[in-house]
């Protein structure tokens, strides 16, 4: 089963869904993993509090990248409640494999630019003050 999720990955690094810039987003965040270099961009466009549309950018590993991917297909039409309601554990359960903690701060990259920089909150949930890795 570990193989159908790897290649599942592999599939959204090769061809991501909603990669690439937009245009006057109603909200923008950037956010780089100082560790391993990756970064990510996302935009999103609101009618109301609902996503309609999401565009992220970026550069990094397989794991970075696809959770990205997955990630924007995951909140296209959700309410911004919704989104503030997506765990950490929601992200690896979309991956569906077994990461070390190394590649979970990969994995998470575009769960903390949608939390801190999209939301504003911070881990517990609550409006986020000033982060210095949010670019």
């Amino acid at each position: 089963m570990e193989d159908l999720y790897r290649a599942y990955i592999l599939e959204h690094y090769k061809e991501p869904h909603n990669k690439g810039d937009m245009d006057h987003p109603d909200r923008f965040a950037a956010y780089a993993n100082p560790f391993c270099g990756d970064r990510l961009q996302m935009g999103v466009r609101l009618a109301g509090d609902r996503v309609v549309d999401v565009r992220f950018n970026g550069a990094g590993c397989a794991i970075s990248q696809a959770s990205a991917s997955m990630l924007t297909d995951e909140i296209m039409g959700k309410t911004l409640d919704e989104l503030a309601a997506i765990t950490k554990d929601d992200i690896f359960a979309m991956l569906g494999i077994p990461l070390s903690p190394a590649r979970q701060k990969c994995a998470l990259l575009a769960w903390e630019v949608l939390r801190k920089g999209i939301l504003g909150l911070d881990a517990t949930g609550t409006a986020a003050e000033d982060d210095a890795d949010l670019a």
